[in-house]
């Protein structure tokens, strides 16, 4: 009889978070660790990671680093690799949980604006994808886990084009790249949640009309939390889905089953 009580064990893994001090990231870090894997996050302002740090090395006796990496640099992200490489000895998840937008009408988007989205949401993860393959590729097993949106399959009244836009080629770029290392054992699939509470959209969730109508259209009635994110993050990275690769799985409340 097989015993499936460890499937979800990750002992002795490392975990690599890019964006993983805020946001979405704490919770990740926090449940990856819980489940035995030791942890690298990785920030444009790593000193944000600073309690992050002493909660997972208090509460789980795990081990967590700070790096410093900016994605738009590629040779950031390359010296990050090689620094967690020579580290920890190896790289087993990758996730990639940094992005932004920039709020502007389309006919008003400036060429800026939309490189700067479209610069940090999809190249950036495709950059860290491409150099955390490296040590996957070499140890023949990894899993990747990258941040989309049900922005990526349904559009926005307006605000979102570029927003949109990105999430929409991370969706591909996730296929694309689950296609390509399979041969590799190399797991690539996305989360892709509606609203989640953050301080990226704090703003916006303040606004009664807005927040309103966003809740209205979700069939449970209520936005994410960030702890709706973290089951998925332990099937995709875990053995638990070693046979799923090239999916996006929508966290979204019903949302689009509606639309």
């Amino acid at each position: 009889m097989n015993d499936y009580k460890s499937i979800f064990d990750m002992t002795g893994q490392v975990a690599l978070i890019i964006g993983g001090a805020g946001g979405l990231g704490r919770d990740m870090a926090l449940a990856l660790s819980q489940y035995g894997a030791d942890i690298a996050i990785a920030q444009r302002k790593p000193e944000k990671g600073n309690d992050l740090k002493e909660i997972v090395t208090k509460t789980t006796g795990r081990r967590c680093e700070l790096y410093k990496v900016d994605v738009l640099e590629e040779n950031s992200v390359k010296l990050l690799v090689d620094k967690i490489d020579a580290d920890f000895g190896r790289l087993d998840i990758l996730i990639n949980s940094a992005g932004l937008n920039v709020l502007q009408k389309a006919e008003e988007y400036s060429a800026e604006n939309w490189d700067t989205v479209l610069d940090l949401n999809l190249k950036g993860t495709y950059l860290a994808c491409r150099e955390a393959a490296r040590i996957m590729i070499r140890q023949k097993k990894g899993k990747i886990i990258n941040l989309s949106s049900v922005r990526g399959n349904l559009g926005m009244p307006e605000g979102y084009i570029a927003y949109c836009a990105s999430k929409g080629g991370i969706n591909m770029l996730t296929k694309c790249l689950a296609s390509e290392w399979a041969k590799y054992n190399i797991s690539v699939n996305a989360i892709a949640p509606t609203f989640i509470r953050t301080d990226i959209n704090e703003k916006q969730l303040a606004d009664e009309k807005f927040y309103n109508t966003l809740v209205a259209r979700i069939p449970m009635k209520r936005i994410g939390v960030q702890q709706d994110i973290v089951g998925p993050t332990l099937l995709f990275a875990s053995g638990a889905a070693d046979f799923i690769t090239g999916q996006v799985l929508l966290v979204d409340g019903g949302i689009t089953s509606t639309q």
